[in-house]
């Protein structure tokens, strides 16, 4: 008795069973190594807000420059006296993105300020007139002081 007990109750386990299926995956649906997989954007999160700035950082004819560092100094509270920096690189698409940026700065507009071997380049937002900022940003070379 004992015996067929234990099959019915090994029986119905297997019926509720049901393994997960295994991921079939069929040479159509592979990615050729041909096609460019899409860049994972680099992010740095400044906790402090709901505002976000993308940036993407080409050289003069018009590419994506890679490793390129970005930086904002933020102040931000009561009188600025919170303060915040910064930094990130560029992918190899030249983008970067900022998140958590407060609304209201102390000194607006935010100046982003990116940087690569002799190439420099600015570019500037105002979290309370544009909150989800997207921006593009040429690096050039930098220009001597007059006089030089």
């Amino acid at each position: 008795m004992k015996l067929n007990s234990c099959i019915v109750v090994l029986a119905l386990a297997l019926i509720w069973y049901k393994p997960p299926l295994l991921q079939q995956i069929s040479p159509l649906t592979q990615p050729s190594p041909a096609s460019s997989p899409t860049q994972e954007v680099p992010t740095i999160d400044g906790a402090a807000g709901p505002c976000s700035v993308d940036l993407t950082v080409t050289d003069g004819q018009g590419k994506g420059v890679y490793a390129a560092t970005v930086k904002v100094h933020i102040a931000y509270g009561f009188a600025g006296v919170r303060k915040l920096d910064l930094e990130v690189g560029t992918n190899s698409d030249g983008k970067v993105r900022f998140t958590g940026l407060p609304f209201k700065i102390h000194n607006p507009p935010l100046e982003f300020h990116a940087n690569k071997d002799d190439l420099t380049g600015l570019a500037t937002v105002n979290p309370a007139t544009e909150c989800q900022a997207k921006h593009d940003m040429i690096l050039e070379k930098v220009k001597p002081p007059a006089g030089e």
